[in-house]
């Protein structure tokens, strides 16, 4: 059967732009009516002509080399043309039989599109053959490449747009291939394409020359082939051939820069005579007043009728079928690609038993460790039992050498294809280490690499992973709305290490104290949020295996690089981990009965603090009935009616008693354990000490008292709220904050931390 690739390019144009407009005669078999009109056209015509070009043309060099092929579109605006496409060739109907292959499908695809109930105006998990949704740009060939990473048999085009590829993430993204082997990885083709224009201004890209267009990309490593179908004949075919000769020479690292004209096809003109098409004012949906101007109207039927709908599908609305054999057949399709459904491939890690890695800890608080020194080798391992798999890889923006990560590079180099200049270590082509100046990238990576069936781990230091706050929200909004979707696989889960914390930063000061990224997390949907706070090694093993194996989930795991004191053994650290939050016995003087204070924490400092708070108090004030108790996993404070991992009531008040007051050592700022407390029972009676915003490059103990952290500062306000003590607190707590005041002074006065905080032990 001869296929006419400007015929299927026609069905899918009219589709797309049906979208935008019609809720009803949608084959246009009477004239245009303003009843016929969606009350409120949403959508963004300008790219969708261009990813139709794109999409034609790949299905194409499918079928011809029966090569997988994923596509990531960075304008995920432009989804009515992925619908189209997607419609067309069948996939739509086998996830929704109410989007069959004839008119009454068509009728509800083109209803359905930016409708109440329906599909949303850009890309989303509800889409077939997405993983990217574009709705913030700038990650797309991040995302591109992660997916590519250890599937050498995957081909993953990526368009980028215009305004898109003006953001920072996307000039870092450029430089992803240095990263790739090609023995072991994918191939990642980015289209560019150049439409002239953002929402309402001229972009940079589209404003270079050929010529500076070539010397960017070619210093940036890439084999840039033009295409400019803006007065070609054969826009098919000239796209078509540039696709041929880039799948030819995948090994040069080929990308193509399109230029199209903005939203092609629309008219020239507005009924005013305002420049239309080619303009930024086909950006959006190009006559937005067809409702009430009959010029409008007339003008949006003809440009309509204009693809000529009667000659693409019968009389029933089934296209012809010169036009559903375009496409691909069966998972070669671009909305059937396995690896757009990642769940489908994901296996389980073989996590080791983090028993043969635990650190000895004798009596609580007796030996010191380092916790994330303990869990990379119990990493390394993992990374060792998963070299024949390739399904793990650890992304990191910083050092992993710096964060005590290093051990993982005894077993895997870091992933690195270009020669490199002078001395350097552990750099090799085919590393399971990505590691990169650049947290977009890392997040990028991570989840082009989650979502096509893999795991990792992000460790970072805890105040630049804000960075990715942004992206996050947007990974966030896909996994939940991924679970709403019945045919979409779980995935493995994005889980951060955050470590190089704030509370022992003093060597690089202020900039390097900032934990909210806790707080952004808190935002985040119960189904898909989960924030651990381990308070020593044994406890960060025990989280990171739990990470490790779940799915749909962000993970957020926060603990110190430094060593530290250690207080639970594999067994108690088991039982905690599973638990949530508990008492800690060992340390507590309430027998059981009542308290008059519970002292918690919550991180690994403020757990010392709170520590050596109580132990302070059994020597100022022996008859206060004191209940330490610990939490590591911050959302079991929230009721069990908000989160899944919040705690039962009785349970709650078994742990925190029912009305003793609390003082609450937290690692990060107040606000988030008021935030997860709301709506318990008399949340008032909780008084958190966390990060108050107050740093600078100093000692570890003037930090905390800086932010009334301290242990005296706990021990202080703990005996000034317990119940019954108001008349012997006052003098307790003055003595105590005098102590405090002392070492400060003294901290100030030698350069260096008084021995009386560095050297307390637990007894």
């Amino acid at each position: 059967m001869t296929v006419e690739p400007s015929r299927y390019r026609r069905a899918c144009d009219y589709l797309a732009a049906a979208m935008i407009y019609l809720q009803d005669n949608v084959l246009l078999r009477e004239p245009l009516r303003p009843e016929h009109l969606k009350p409120r056209p949403l959508g963004h015509w300008g790219t969708c002509p261009g990813l139709t070009l794109v999409h034609s043309a790949l299905n194409r060099l499918i079928r011809r080399t029966g090569r997988r092929t994923l596509l990531v579109t960075g304008p995920g605006h432009g989804a009515p043309a992925i619908h189209a496409n997607l419609w067309l060739e069948g996939t739509h109907a086998e996830y929704d039989a109410g989007l069959s292959l004839d008119g009454k499908g068509m009728a509800e695809l083109v209803r359905r599109f930016s409708w109440p109930g329906g599909f949303p105006s850009h890309l989303s998990p509800e889409v077939p053959g997405v993983i990217h949704e574009g709705g913030e740009l700038g990650y797309a060939l991040a995302t591109a490449f992660g997916a590519a990473l250890d599937d050498p048999g995957l081909l993953v085009a990526c368009v980028v747009g215009d305004g898109e590829a003006e953001t920072g993430p996307t000039a870092a993204s450029w430089h992803s291939p240095k990263f790739l082997d090609h023995a072991t990885d994918g191939a990642v083709l980015p289209i560019l394409h150049l439409n002239g224009y953002k929402i309402a201004s001229p972009s940079i890209y589209a404003s270079m020359s050929d010529g500076e267009l070539i010397d960017y990309f070619r210093g940036s490593g890439w084999a840039p082939r033009l295409v400019d179908v803006t007065e070609a004949a054969d826009p098919d075919r000239e796209l078509g051939s540039a696709l041929d000769a880039a799948h030819r020479a995948l090994d040069t690292q080929p990308m193509i820069v399109l230029r199209s004209p903005k939203g092609m096809g629309a008219p020239d003109r507005t009924p005013d005579g305002t420049p239309l098409a080619g303009t930024f004012r086909a950006h959006q949906v190009p006559l937005d007043n067809a409702h009430d101007d009959p010029e409008e109207l007339a003008l949006l039927e003809s440009w309509l009728r204009s693809y000529r709908p009667e000659e693409l599908f019968d009389a029933d609305g089934r296209p012809a079928e010169d036009i559903l054999a375009l496409p691909p057949e069966g998972e070669l399709r671009l909305g059937k690609v396995p690896q757009a459904n990642g769940g489908l491939l994901r296996r389980d890690l073989p996590l080791p038993d983090v028993a043969g890695f635990a650190v000895d800890t004798g009596a609580p608080g007796s030996r010191h460790a380092g916790a994330t020194e303990t869990a990379a080798d119990w990493l390394a391992e993992l990374v060792r039992r998963t070299e024949d798999r390739r399904d793990f890889r650890v992304v990191c923006p910083d050092e992993l050498e710096s964060n005590k990560l290093g051990a993982l590079l005894e077993a895997t180099p870091r992933a690195f294809g270009r020669p490199f200049p002078g001395y350097a270590e552990h750099l090799g082509a085919g590393g399971r280490v990505l590691e990169v100046l650049s947290e977009h990238l890392c997040q990028g990576w991570l989840e082009g690499y989650l979502l096509t069936g893999r795991h990792g781990l992000f460790p970072c230091y805890e105040a630049f992973a804000s960075i990715v706050d942004s992206m996050v929200n947007q990974y966030a909004k896909f996994l939940k709305m991924s679970r709403e979707v019945a045919w979409r696989e779980p995935v493995a889960s994005l889980n951060y290490l955050l470590t190089s914390e704030g509370w022992r930063q003093e060597h690089n000061g202020y900039s390097h104290q900032g934990p909210g990224f806790i707080n952004n997390m808190l935002t985040k949907k119960s189904t898909v949020a989960r924030v651990y706070l381990p308070p020593d090694a044994n406890t960060l093993l025990h989280t990171l295996h739990r990470c490790l194996a779940s799915t749909d989930q962000i993970n957020v795991v926060v603990a110190t690089k430094q060593s530290t004191a250690q207080w639970l053994d594999l067994d108690a650290a088991r039982e905690h981990c599973r638990a949530g939050a508990g008492v800690w016995r060992w340390a507590s003087n309430d027998d059981g009965h009542a308290p008059d204070v519970v002292l918690a924490c919550a991180g690994t400092t403020p757990t010392t603090e709170t520590l050596a708070a109580a132990w302070l108090l059994r020597r100022e004030a022996p008859e206060l009935r004191v209940r330490v108790v610990n939490v590591v996993d911050l959302l079991t404070l929230a009721p069990a009616e908000r989160h899944p991992h919040g705690m039962a009531e009785p349970d709650f008040e078994a742990v925190f008693g029912a009305d003793a007051p609390v003082v609450f050592g937290f690692h990060g700022y107040p606000s988030a354990v008021h935030e997860v407390l709301h709506g318990r029972r008399e949340p008032n009676r909780f008084h958190v000490h966390g990060y108050l915003e107050e740093g600078t490059t100093t000692t570890p103990f003037d930090l905390l008292v800086s932010n009334r952290m301290s242990r005296y500062d706990l021990a202080a306000s703990a005996i000034s709220h317990a119940a019954g003590w108001s008349s012997e607190a006052g003098e307790v707590a003055g003595k105590l904050r005098r102590t405090r005041d002392d070492l400060r002074q003294r901290a100030y006065r030698d350069g260096r931390d008084p021995a009386e905080f560095t050297d307390w032990r637990w007894s």
